[in-house]
């Protein structure tokens, strides 16, 4: 077990108290941070508090990082569409359908079990329930991610993503005609305040939250967005496209499927209707080496299905 103890500093003060410690300790995510504070690990001045307490002039908090437990989930077979790999990170092409980690409903069958197949060492890399995880996209997207394989890696990829040094595009097929070129959507993001379970620009605790877009390739009922994230709220593309009046094609969270049939005409309808999914792919990500500080650039091809979906609509 190792021990944290520090005097808050100045600038920390009105912060929450899980964001100032995941700040102190960068190879912690946030959320096990969280699990630490209620479980008990995070004391203020000797006192037990939550993870949203406000920090105070002259607070002493003192963080105990039990050590990590070993993995519980089993490595498979599971195949690995692999871009780039070294002694630290490695970067690939994650097929839709597949979820990145294990957790309620989803025990096995997931990224990390195909990860730790591949790579045993991968157990005591950051999180234990997601050794070596340091971003993560929706089970339905598709596209590039880098895992990290080393702590080194781990903490130094943390930190870019945690600093929003690390550059995601995606590609985005969204209902209806986009009217503008290019756009920014700076709506905050937070816990939708109903559905627990979806996001929402009209949450009580929303995250200021950036996605800039351009139009790559208009048609006459749906449009392809090339998208910036300058920010990685979770469900940001998906949520940002629909506050926007456009939403993801195939996505039956934020869609509003039925009401975009009523207005596409025949033969587009019945190409959307193979997009079983969002049509939403990460397609290029680039970081800075953590090891080597050498800036890397990697780009996944279209999965089959949102290719041949676009291939058929460029056909009509």
């Amino acid at each position: 077990m190792s021990v944290l103890r520090f005097t808050v500093a100045e600038s920390e003060v009105g912060h929450r108290l899980d964001a100032v410690v995941a700040a102190r300790l960068p190879a912690l995510s946030r959320s096990r941070v969280s699990r630490l504070i209620r479980a008990g690990h995070v004391t203020v001045s000797g006192h037990i508090r939550k993870p949203g307490y406000l920090i105070k002039p002259f607070d002493v908090v003192r963080t105990e990082v039990p050590s990590q437990e070993p993995v519980t989930c089993q490595p498979e077979p599971i195949p690995l569409s692999i871009l780039y790999e070294d002694q630290d990170v490695i970067v690939l092409n994650k097929s839709p359908g597949l979820v990145v980690h294990p957790g309620a409903g989803h025990k096995g069958g997931t990224l990390v079990n195909a990860l730790l197949f591949h790579c045993p060492s991968l157990q005591g890399i950051g999180d234990d329930a997601r050794p070596g995880i340091v971003h993560r996209l929706d089970k339905d997207t598709s596209g590039t991610m880098v895992v990290a394989k080393s702590s080194l890696a781990h903490e130094g990829l943390s930190r870019q993503f945690k600093m929003r040094e690390v550059r995601k595009v995606y590609l985005a097929l969204v209902y209806g005609e986009v009217k503008k070129t290019a756009g920014v959507i700076d709506l905050p993001i937070g816990r939708h305040p109903k559905h627990r379970k979806k996001m929402s620009i009209k949450s009580h605790q929303g995250r200021p939250t950036e996605t800039r877009w351009q139009i790559k390739e208009a048609f006459a009922e749906v449009t392809l967005l090339e998208i910036d994230l300058r920010t990685g709220r979770t469900h940001q593309v998906r949520v940002h496209c629909a506050a926007m009046g456009h939403p993801v094609v195939g996505d039956a969270t934020y869609g509003k499927k039925r009401k975009w049939q009523k207005v596409l005409f025949g033969r587009t309808v019945e190409a959307l209707k193979t997009a079983h999914r969002q049509m939403l792919h990460a397609w290029q990500l680039t970081f800075q080496h953590p090891r080597t500080g050498q800036m890397m650039n990697f780009e996944s091809p279209l999965p089959s299905d949102m290719a041949s979906v676009l291939d058929t609509i460029r056909a009509l």
